[in-house]
């Protein structure tokens, strides 16, 4: 839930300055830097959107399986435990393209793409500690399910279809 609700404030971080871009927003509120700078620069346009629209579309997509991952069938799955994991690690390279050209290219920060980073690197925290929780708990698990006998005396699939049709007594 940790993670939906992070995306969710990146999301509204991403949306701010698509819609700046975009001509909806006149000015941006930047205290600290030159977001102005960053977001006019040719940088601010990736494949032909606003590199804030792609943001929007990271976040939505990382609160969207975020959320997917506590419904009761695939609360307990590491398949989206190491989606996310991989989602957010691209988000954290991507941002960490995004503030090397800020620093080295623009040579202007932009306060709100720092903060959109920082989420982004949360997020990625957050989801690589949940995949850790859930291997965890499956390995748990199995070493139970191993210390128990559960299996242990069936051979192949075949014992068990056989035992499935015509139980021991």
């Amino acid at each position: 839930m940790l993670a939906a609700l992070v995306a969710l404030a990146g999301m509204f971080v991403a949306l701010y300055l698509t819609l700046y871009k975009l001509g909806y927003v006149g000015t941006l509120v930047c205290s600290v830097g030159s977001c102005e700078t960053v977001q006019t620069s040719k940088w601010a346009t990736f494949l032909g959107f606003p590199v804030g629209a792609w943001g929007v579309a990271y976040y939505i997509a990382v609160m969207g399986v975020s959320l997917a991952g506590l419904t009761p069938a695939l609360a307990e799955r590491r398949a989206v435990s190491h989606l996310l994991v991989a989602m957010t690690g691209f988000g954290v390279l991507f941002s960490l393209w995004l503030t090397y050209l800020e620093l080295f290219v623009i040579h202007a920060i932009c306060e709100w793409c720092v903060i959109s980073a920082i989420l982004a690197t949360a997020l990625f925290v957050i989801c690589w500690l949940d995949l850790r929780e859930v291997t965890a708990w499956a390995e748990e698990l199995a070493a139970e399910l191993r210390g128990a006998g559960y299996g242990r005396e069936i051979r192949d699939t075949a014992e068990v279809s056989v035992r499935a049709v015509k139980p021991e007594d």
